[in-house]
């Protein structure tokens, strides 16, 4: 599984620097050649493609921005939806369905497909991130290797969960975070997929080291020396929790409801409706240009020149749609409060723009654009908060990057890996005590809500971990605590000189699947059981002939000190309902009988949390001793 880890993590590593490559190419040639407009990029990540625009420089020309993303929904949704309609969406949620209900099956178009359409999406405008796609293309290359190599159902949702670790890892410059996510995502509870934890690592440091060979080892983002030093600074940290929780609920529902309220009850084909949303992002993206693609730059603006509050809104004011903005604003609004108003529409315009891409079937992750909605409005936050606390010298650009953390961590339940992410990605670990703060907070508020419907609560509730949890539990009780107890008279126990007629007529009278059979001295010899029955029955006047002796079996014997994951294995093997309980020194003394329902009720005991009470070892060897 290391060999094979390692090969996952270097194709994922060569698959996200792929993917990166196809997404710039088509961002440069949609938006940069065709509509002249040239978003900033996250501080180290530079423009591989320079497309010159025929248009005269540094004027965006609107009505193209309007019809791009209506045609890169028209082309992703007729490639998806003919091809691939499992690629649909964010993939995120794709991958956790196939690691819980699919045995970690994906077919092996899926990542191609994805990578495609994902770039024709986000390259035209539509509001997407990297993560979903990526996720899916390298769990899908997992998968594959597990289908190939023909492993196991359980290595194979390994080998996918280390294909989503490496990819994510890789992309966002963030390796320790892209395992932890991929093991945390999978589920809404802080619960964690351990046995996935070690494999990511490695996938992910592989993926990473060969991402970082082709793009250079840096953080995704630059930003300046933020530190906490001030325990006043919680204060406006915990306005930025609430913030960040009501605007990642906002984010969820505002998602689902546009899906499930608008786009699932168009009566028109699937293949059109990715261009219904695009022409709604269109006409968003033709006011405010901020809201199409990655927006990464957006929260790069925030950082920028941010050693006081004031050159941080000065940065801000220099965003392409700043100048028509505060022209519709009072000439006596500050500067401050007018670089927060736009960073808070960006953010909830961004809201939309995911909305109306991904919700209705455009190809794109759900995580890149809620990093932008967060840092926008963590930012907006922070320019209100260095106003009502001047004297805690606020500096916008760590509330922006704070933001980023909380937002999603409340949005898709992941407060550890996004905690660690977003300080990977921007190369940051001194504000891991407010990202602690923001995080924990907005998770707490929002855990009615996710982004990924396909997660379970936890994994109790995940098929794959049945088996695995019902055999420990059974491991840790003792056939001792599930023997019930039986009185003198309800234990029927024959001897083997009883006729095959008296036995038919015992079976006939008692509950028991079987009867120990005992001799002269009440030792336990074996058990007839009424299969036995039944079998020599079917001749006819055989009946006074036969006696017990001859139809008993020696019967497989469990003892008190065994546990019930083995009495579980004998009773499978043996093809009986009830084994009999004998003495741990004597095999021939006998102290009760052990059924399935016994079994049953003991481990229901200890799932409710009541526990097992622990029957009298002793409390059967009276019964067995007196034959009826």
């Amino acid at each position: 599984m290391t060999l094979l880890c390692i090969l996952v993590g270097l194709v994922a590593g060569l698959g996200a620097a792929g993917f990166f490559v196809m997404l710039e190419w088509g961002s440069s040639f949609c938006l940069g050649y065709l509509a002249n407009y040239h978003p900033a990029t996250a501080g180290y990540e530079k423009p591989l493609f320079a497309a010159e625009s025929p248009q005269a420089p540094g004027s965006i020309v609107r009505w193209v921005l309007l019809i791009l993303p209506a045609a890169g929904g028209l082309l992703s949704g007729l490639i998806v939806f003919s091809l691939a309609p499992e690629a649909e969406g964010h993939g995120t949620d794709a991958a956790i369905e196939a690691y819980h209900f699919k045995d970690g099956a994906i077919r092996k178009r899926v990542p191609l497909i994805k990578a495609v359409t994902s770039m024709i999406t986000i390259g035209s405008g539509g509001s997407g991130g990297r993560e979903g796609p990526i996720a899916q293309i390298g769990s899908g290359f997992g998968s594959m290797l597990g289908q190939w190599l023909e492993v196991s159902a359980h290595e194979r949702r390994v080998l996918m969960a280390a294909g989503m670790a490496a990819g994510i890892g890789a992309i966002f410059h963030a390796p320790l975070a892209g395992a932890l996510f991929a093991a945390e995502v999978l589920y809404r509870d802080p619960d964690f997929e351990h046995e996935t934890i070690v494999t990511g690592f490695i996938s992910s440091i592989v993926a990473y080291s060969v991402f970082g060979a082709i793009f250079g080892f840096h953080p995704l983002f630059k930003t300046p020396d933020y530190e906490f030093v001030r325990v006043g600074m919680l204060l406006p940290y915990l306005i930025l929790a609430v913030v960040a929780a009501l605007g990642a609920i906002l984010y969820v529902w505002s998602f689902y409801a546009f899906r499930g309220l608008m786009f699932d009850r168009l009566n028109i084909s699937n293949y059109f409706k990715p261009a219904i949303g695009g022409v709604l992002v269109g006409v968003v993206g033709f006011y405010l240009p901020e809201a199409l693609g990655t927006g990464y730059g957006v929260v790069q603006t925030c950082f920028d020149n941010d050693t006081l509050a004031t050159s941080s809104a000065d940065a801000l004011l220099s965003l392409p749609s700043a100048h028509g903005f505060r022209h519709l604003l009072p000439e006596t609004m500050g500067p401050l409060t007018v670089a927060a108003l736009l960073l808070a529409i960006i953010g909830v315009a961004k809201i939309a723009t995911t909305a109306f891409t991904i919700g209705s079937g455009g190809s794109g992750g759900v995580f890149g654009p809620a990093v932008v909605i967060g840092g926008a409005l963590g930012g907006a936050t922070g320019l209100v908060c260095a106003q009502l606390f001047p004297g805690l010298g606020i500096r916008p650009g760590s509330f922006a990057l704070v933001g980023m953390a909380g937002f999603f961590a409340g949005a898709a339940n992941t407060p550890v890996s996004t905690i660690i992410m977003v300080s990977e990605m921007t190369g940051n670990y001194n504000l891991l005590v407010p990202s602690m703060l923001v995080c924990v907070v907005s998770y707490a508020l929002c855990r009615r809500f996710t982004l990924y419907e396909k997660q379970l609560p936890s994994r109790l509730d995940a098929p794959s971990k049945l088996g695995n949890m019902a055999s420990a539990i059974l491991r840790r009780l003792a056939v001792e605590q599930a023997l019930a107890k039986r009185l003198e008279a309800d234990l029927v126990v024959v001897p083997r000189h009883m006729s095959l007629a008296e036995l038919t007529r015992q079976f006939a009278n008692s509950t028991q699947a079987c009867f120990p059979v005992v001799d002269e001295k009440c030792r336990l010899t074996g058990v007839v059981d009424a299969q036995t029955i039944r079998q020599v029955i079917t001749e006819t006047g055989v009946g006074d002939l036969i006696i017990a002796g001859d139809i008993e079996v020696r019967p497989p014997n469990v003892t008190l000190q065994d546990s019930l994951l083995s009495a579980v294995n004998q009773m499978v093997k043996a093809n009986r309902d009830e084994l009999v309980v004998v003495d741990e020194d004597d095999p021939h003394q006998m102290v009760g009988i052990l059924s399935r329902g016994n079994i049953i009720a003991a481990y229901n005991r200890q799932i409710v949390g009541g526990g097992a009470e622990t029957a009298p070892s002793r409390l059967g060897r009276r019964t067995s001793s007196h034959p009826r």
